[in-house]
């Protein structure tokens, strides 16, 4: 009886866990079954395109850059195919082994390898990714015998930047380099990572930065089907990419050559400037620089000769680089004179060599002075005595007022990145600048251009041009068309009138007959002497020390680099401008030394079709421009204007 309800009991207990697991069961399936229902029922779509974006990826097709050519058609930068050596990182098992191996093979520079890892933490697994640029002929021979050991790894052609004129010109053109966190961060902020995938370079300086946008392109993309493993298995559609514009250059690409060769080894800058336009013929920065040495990257050592050379090889001189205009100052001065009162053309001074402030003498070039001076013979004979009352007179807020129209110590507008605005002073800016009052003492040495005053060359020669323009002010641009690389229709690059500055005409032709007059009697007569034209223009001479007052200047006894700067302004024909130029040759001395025989040059070459150093049947007739002009006679130089210190600081200014 008692074995009876023992197995009893144990058939309830059995029945109670088959029961018990069969309702597990159940609830198992159960759950089995709402979860297939959630991801196959309810978020289907969801997963459906999460399914298909994994299945499918975009690889981005990069667009070709668009060329740049100078106004003649001359090709100034342009795409070269060559071989790449790249890595696609989900079929390569160990990619720093592979690496090791392919360097037995292919040299393969520490810098590529770093540059290479850069890369490889930001790309997806599935992009090619270059280890090294342009494979020689030879490397790719040796690696084509060696490939089946390696794969994952290819040869591709692709196009690359190079710049076939070389260093001429190359502070226009600028250069493209491999894109910095810094060009990543300023893509994002623009909203242009689209049109940015799987690029690897960006414009970097000159016209490949200013005119980015048009030169890119515009990316493509090619759908292709990709396995679980990240293999690509087909392609699925593709969107070709759309090529860069094509950008036209108003630089004649000879004539900055040509001025290039002219300047020799001497620093400086020369920006020359069709006035009716607005057209930048030339925009010389001496020295130069190979372009070419930036597009991979340049080398350590490369990068270290041009940022220790002393000669400061980077700087773009017509752009960036600051100067006190010197006598080139005075047309615009007298100008000022002319349109404020201060001066009408009868009026004269008698020049004893000096202009006495308050016990202190201001220095002429001329010591014993130049006698009886009116406007006009001011500026032919670059009376700075005239210039130093006429400024004291004036006041130098009054000279910053006339001066701001012109573009002096503003930004011109021109079509370059990173313009600097210089250096007009006023009694405000001093304020703002070093909390300090503007004394009197100051303001003679603003008329001579020296003092605060620290101008741009392409400041100099937009104001150049504008006075050219009879007060027409043209916004300088050095880009004249973009063109569409298929169908090669061009767009002009249409700039209108900015605005006129308020001149009388009679006022115009008084300061145009006096700089006329620089060149048949002044300063510069020598190096236009049997010019086939009629220039305008006026010498300059602007100190880089200062001289003590019971001292002459010497050149001869001065360090090279500390010797006075030489500029010249001048446009031509007089009458019918056609060009105009501003250029400063650093530490050249006087200006008619050194600055104006280049002028002329420019002038022979664009009106005359001159080149010094053809045969007469390669020209266009007529006189040859002087290859050198002889130190001109104490009378006819236009020697530095003040010899008092230059007011740098507030500590080097003139006092009362």
């Amino acid at each position: 009886m008692i074995e009876v309800h023992d197995t009893e009991r144990a058939l309830r207990r059995l029945r109670l866990r088959l029961s018990l697991a069969w309702a597990l069961v159940l609830v198992c399936f159960g759950v089995l079954v709402g979860r297939f229902v959630y991801l196959q029922v309810l978020r289907y779509a969801d997963f459906h395109a999460l399914a298909e974006d994994n299945r499918i990826a975009l690889l981005p097709i990069t667009p070709q850059r668009g060329l740049i050519y100078d106004r003649n058609g001359v090709l100034l930068a342009d795409n070269l195919a060559a071989y790449t050596l790249e890595i696609t990182p989900n079929r390569v098992q160990n990619i720093d082994r592979t690496i090791e191996e392919l360097s037995r093979i292919i040299e393969i520079p520490a810098r590529d390898q770093r540059r290479f890892k850069r890369l490889l933490a930001d790309a997806r697994s599935y992009e090619p990714i270059p280890i090294k640029t342009r494979v020689s002929d030879e490397e790719l021979a040796r690696f084509a015998v060696a490939k089946f050991r390696f794969p994952g790894v290819e040869i591709r052609a692709r196009l690359f930047r190079t710049y076939p004129m070389g260093e001429t010109a190359s502070h226009v053109i600028g250069y493209i380099g491999r894109i910095s966190p810094g060009d990543k961060r300023r893509i994002e902020e623009n909203d242009q990572q689209v049109n940015y995938a799987g690029a690897s370079h960006i414009g970097k300086v000159g016209i490949e930065l200013s005119y980015e946008e048009p030169l890119r392109g515009r990316a493509g993309a090619e759908e292709v089907e990709v396995s679980a493993g990240g293999r690509t298995v087909r392609s699925l559609s593709r969107t070709p990419p759309i090529a860069g514009s094509n950008v036209i250059l108003s630089i004649d690409v000879k004539l900055q050559k040509l001025v290039e060769e002219w300047f020799g080894n001497r620093r400086g800058a020369l920006v020359a400037i069709e006035p009716s336009t607005g057209d930048v013929l030339a925009f010389v920065s001496k020295p130069t620089f190979d372009p070419n040495l930036f597009v991979d990257g340049i080398d350590p050592q490369s990068w270290q000769a041009l940022n220790e050379d002393p000669d400061k090889p980077l700087l773009n001189r017509p752009l960036r680089g600051t100067y006190p205009p010197g006598s080139t100052y005075k047309p615009f001065m007298a100008l000022a004179a002319l349109t404020t009162g201060a001066r009408t053309p009868e009026m004269s001074i008698s020049d004893p060599g000096y202009f006495l402030l308050g016990g202190h003498r201001f220095r002429d070039s001329v010591p014993s002075g130049h006698g009886s001076v009116n406007l006009h013979k001011s500026i032919v004979v670059s009376s700075d005595t005239y210039y130093y009352k006429l400024a004291y007179d004036m006041g130098v807020d009054a000279i910053h007022d006339f001066m701001v129209p012109w573009k002096f110590g503003q930004l011109t507008g021109i079509d370059l990145e990173n313009e600097v605005t210089g250096i007009l002073p006023s009694s405000a800016w001093k304020n703002r600048r070093y909390k300090l009052k503007w004394l009197p003492g100051e303001t003679p040495s603003i008329g001579i251009g020296q003092g605060y005053n620290a101008f741009t060359i392409l400041q100099l020669a937009h104001a150049t041009a504008t006075l050219a323009n009879d007060g027409v002010v043209m916004r300088p641009h050095v880009v004249k068309s973009i063109e569409n690389p298929v169908t090669r229709e061009r767009v002009d690059v249409v700039r209108a009138p900015s605005y006129r500055i308020d001149l009388r005409p009679e006022h115009l032709a008084l300061v145009k007959s006096a700089m006329i007059d620089v060149n048949r009697f002044g300063t510069s007569r020598r190096v236009f002497a049997g010019a086939e034209y009629v220039a305008a223009g006026k010498t300059g001479t602007a100190q880089v020390i200062g001289i003590r007052q019971n001292e002459r200047y010497d050149a001869r006894r001065i360090a090279e680099r500390h010797r006075d700067h030489s500029l010249f302004m001048a446009f031509a024909p007089a009458h019918q401008p056609r060009i105009a130029v501003a250029l400063i040759v650093e530490n050249g001395g006087f200006g008619a030394q050194a600055a104006a025989p280049i002028a002329r040059k420019v002038f022979d070459y664009v009106l005359l079709g001159k080149v010094p150093g053809e045969p007469p049947a390669a020209r266009a007739g007529g006189a040859r421009a002087p290859e050198a002009e002889p130190e001109p006679n104490a009378d006819e130089r236009d020697v530095p204007e003040s010899m008092e210190p230059e007011p740098v600081a507030p500590a080097a200014a003139p006092t009362q």
